[in-house]
């Protein structure tokens, strides 16, 4: 029988040094060394407008959240990545995660995962009743380290039952931590073993406007469906991916509650003027992405927050909501990004 607590005590080794060679691509907010808030503030109240709509994620790190995690809490209550999710998201209504596997090379551990949560009651035991998905592929970032023994693995978990889409994969021109040539040879080439077996696309841009909407044109079929992820780009890159694609989505993450992000908040705009209905779905690519409003839910707490977790999504969506502006709210936010993420995964 499955050992959730043998699983997860090797997994929170493992997430420890996955979280730090994440950290080395990316530079999250609020994850410095200062002492900071205690662990209980992770906890967060229920959302003041009362949403009772289901969290559905549609992009997060669990490992890199909970090597966050026990990094930040040496001595925290939650000893496995289990413990942090059953106690840290109960009565928040989360029904949904997608779990994003991008490293090179591919983290063995993705298995142990995603075996714990195949059957019902694997996931009730382990998850307590939440719905664990998958994706895989390669990030941009370490498009130098893809090789035949990567594909390979990653064509591997594209059979198991939990995996529902291909990536996080795509171009990024801001950190160039892979040269550009290698990036757009190796995002092609996932390309097509995603179309091959018809599976679902994550995508990051940043900065590659032009070579990703070419790439992308030129080898996925008109009716894939694509999760551009955490868009923060040009609203017009945007309009035209969306126009030329029928099945994609935008996902928006915390990063649109950011001053120095204008583009998603007009892209927003714009897309709730043209559709009662636009395409966008929700994620947070935890531990990144802290939503910046939360603070007004935890007057009383001093410091930044040290990571961010799935059941920060309502504020993102009461965010979105003021954004778009009249007949919006809350619920009826995260009730669209909810149905848009169960088409795109087909969850």
């Amino acid at each position: 029988m499955f050992s959730a607590l043998s699983t997860g005590t090797r997994i929170a080794q493992r997430s420890r040094t996955l979280f730090a060679r994440t950290c080395a691509h990316q530079a999250p907010r609020g994850m410095g060394k200062k002492k900071g808030p205690s662990e209980e503030a992770l906890s967060l109240p229920p959302h003041p407008s009362g949403t009772e709509t289901p969290i559905i994620d549609t992009h997060t790190h669990l490992i890199s959240t909970f090597g966050a995690y026990r990094q930040k809490y040496k001595d925290g209550q939650h000893e496995t990545v289990f413990d942090f999710v059953k106690n840290m998201y109960a009565g928040r209504r989360v029904e949904a995660i997608v779990d994003v596997w991008c490293e090179a090379p591919v983290q063995r551990v993705w298995r142990e995962i995603a075996d714990s949560a195949v059957e019902a009651e694997d996931r009730e035991r382990n998850w307590g009743g939440i719905e664990y998905w998958f994706v895989m592929g390669v990030h941009p970032h370490e498009a130098k380290l893809y090789n035949d023994d990567v594909e390979r693995d990653i064509l591997e978990a594209m059979a198991h039952p939990r995996c529902v889409g291909w990536g996080e994969i795509g171009l990024d021109y801001h950190y160039d931590n892979s040269p550009r040539d290698t990036q757009r040879e190796v995002f092609a080439r996932q390309l097509r073993q995603a179309v091959r077996l018809g599976k679902p696309l994550t995508i990051h841009t940043r900065e590659a406007d032009d070579d990703t909407e070419r790439i992308l044109k030129a080898e996925v079929p008109q009716d894939h469906r694509i999760h551009i992820h955490c868009f923060t780009d040009s609203p017009k890159f945007a309009q035209r991916l969306l126009a030329h694609f029928p099945d994609l989505y935008i996902g928006i993450t915390g990063v649109v509650t950011y001053a120095t992000n204008e583009n998603t908040a007009n892209l927003l705009r714009a897309l709730a003027a043209q559709s009662d209905s636009p395409r966008f779905i929700l994620e947070t690519d935890a531990p990144f992405m802290i939503p910046a409003n939360i603070y007004t839910a935890l007057p009383s707490m001093k410091g930044r927050l040290p990571l961010c977790h799935t059941a920060m999504i309502p504020w993102t969506a009461e965010f979105v909501a003021d954004v778009v502006g009249e007949g919006w709210s809350t619920d009826r936010v995260m009730a669209l990004g909810r149905e848009n993420g169960r088409k795109m995964y087909g969850l």
